[in-house]
């Protein structure tokens, strides 16, 4: 085998691992229809995905923290619509 095939084995497997694990079949089965996945793996996946981005999401919101703003309501509604 060259070089390249070689090397090409070894990003796959960085990349992709096969990895055994007890789920709730009923709850993977319900992922799968609620989503629309196609497969378990696309479920588990998506989920994986969903998870990852609410904790980036939750923590950008505790970095950035809270400020005030001196708009009344109709302020804020005028600049919801603008954009």
């Amino acid at each position: 085998m060259d070089n390249i095939a070689v090397l090409i084995i070894w990003l796959k497997e960085m990349v992709m691992r096969k990895t055994t694990v007890m789920i709730d079949e009923k709850l993977l089965e319900e992922a799968v229809q609620v989503i629309g996945a196609r497969t378990k793996k696309e479920a588990i996946e998506a989920g994986l995905r969903s998870l990852i981005q609410r904790h980036n999401r939750e923590a950008l919101r505790k970095e950035l923290g809270t400020f005030d703003m001196d708009l009344t309501l109709e302020e804020l509604e005028r600049l919801r619509n603008a954009g």
